[in-house]
């Protein structure tokens, strides 16, 4: 997308927002150095997941990593529990294979041009051109849901932002307007701005730093930028949690290395949508003959006692019935599986709909 301002309004825009941003820019943790490994741990972070509470467990992780050897060395079990909680796990798998990549291939200095920086693991052009820009100073854009709302909103911009080919209109644009003294403080600004005046929702764009170039504002259509076609509802996947306990603990299985939460523990899932459509008795005999094919153990499936369990992914949405079975203890050799008491849980790095599981469960009196 070609800009057509004459250089003084180039200069002008950008004096705008700088001043502006020197003044009220957020005391965010990560900003407050240069270091390229915070600021792929702060970005990691943030995908998906609110400032407020990437603050707490930014600040624990850099704790327990505090360098990105550090991560890089660490096993992965306690990088995983380090970041329970926040979700999407591969997040948390990407960043320490990055880490490893910076430790083994470039001797543990980060690589300083975006075009580099994308070929460590997880990272795309928002990520490298956040580090590129903040801690290289190096003129790139760092194009994220802000940046879009920002520009699509200042320049009336009414490409569909869910397309991954409108990514460059924005590109073009940013790089005609990003200060080459500046960039990752123009960056931040960007990003500073799209979460106050020319947030999504109850803008403010009228005390806007940049209300004067404001396309939108300035016509009243602030509200019909960005464009951006809806997404598809999740799709309902319909499971029995199974409650399997023993004298040595409750039965978890971890997961598999790939797919939705790689490598993390929970109780066994059956897929309810490969069972018949009627909840009757003869499913939990099919199911517990499923399980027992697996493991060679027979079950007895009793009602949990519990309401089921919904929990909402990107795509999908996970609706588990909870089942609860008594067994003898038996050998776990030839599974991905553990007994593991309840006290004992919180030891593991647990996902959240496991947590929610358990909660139900206790809710309902079963645990």
């Amino acid at each position: 997308m070609a800009l057509n301002w004459s250089e003084e309004k180039i200069a002008a825009f950008r004096k705008a927002l700088l001043d502006w941003y020197d003044q009220e820019k957020r005391d965010l943790p990560w900003r407050r150095d240069h270091d390229p490994y915070h600021i792929l741990l702060s970005e990691t972070m943030l995908q998906q997941t609110q400032v407020a509470t990437v603050i707490p467990y930014y600040n624990h992780f850099l704790q327990r990593f505090p360098t990105v050897a550090a991560l890089a060395q660490a096993p992965e079990d306690q990088v995983m529990k380090a970041w329970e909680g926040l979700g999407y796990y591969s997040r948390a798998r990407h960043l320490q294979q990055a880490a490893k990549q910076v430790v083994q291939d470039y001797g543990g200095e980060f690589p300083h041009t975006a075009a580099e920086l994308r070929q460590l693991s997880g990272i795309g052009p928002y990520t490298a051109g956040a580090i590129a820009s903040i801690a290289f100073n190096q003129p790139e854009p760092a194009i994220d849901g802000n940046a879009f709302r920002v520009f699509a909103r200042l320049f009336k911009i009414d490409a569909d932002i869910a397309k991954p080919q409108t990514r460059q209109v924005f590109d073009q644009l940013i790089r005609q307007l990003i200060d080459p003294q500046r960039p990752g403080d123009f960056n931040q600004a960007i990003m500073d701005l799209g979460s106050s005046y020319m947030r999504a929702k109850d803008p403010d764009p009228a005390h806007s730093p940049l209300a004067a170039f404001d396309q939108s504002y300035l016509s009243d259509t602030v509200l019909d930028y960005p464009v951006k076609s809806k997404k598809k509802k999740p799709v309902v996947v319909p499971y029995f949690a199974l409650v399997i306990h023993s004298p040595q603990g409750y039965l978890l299985v971890q997961r598999p290395r790939t797919g939705m939460l790689a490598d993390l523990w929970m109780f066994p899932l059956i897929d309810r949508s490969e069972l018949e459509a009627a909840l009757e008795v003869d499913q939990l005999i099919e199911a517990a003959a499923q399980f027992a094919a697996l493991s060679g153990v027979a079950l007895k499936f009793a009602d949990a006692g519990a309401k089921p369990v919904r929990h909402t992914f990107t795509h999908q949405q996970w609706q588990l019935t909870l089942v609860e079975a008594e067994s003898a203890a038996f050998d776990l050799a030839v599974l991905p599986a553990k007994w593991v008491k309840a006290a004992d849980f919180e030891k593991l790095a647990l996902p959240t709909v496991q947590k929610k599981l358990v909660a139900a469960l206790k809710a309902g009196g079963a645990l």
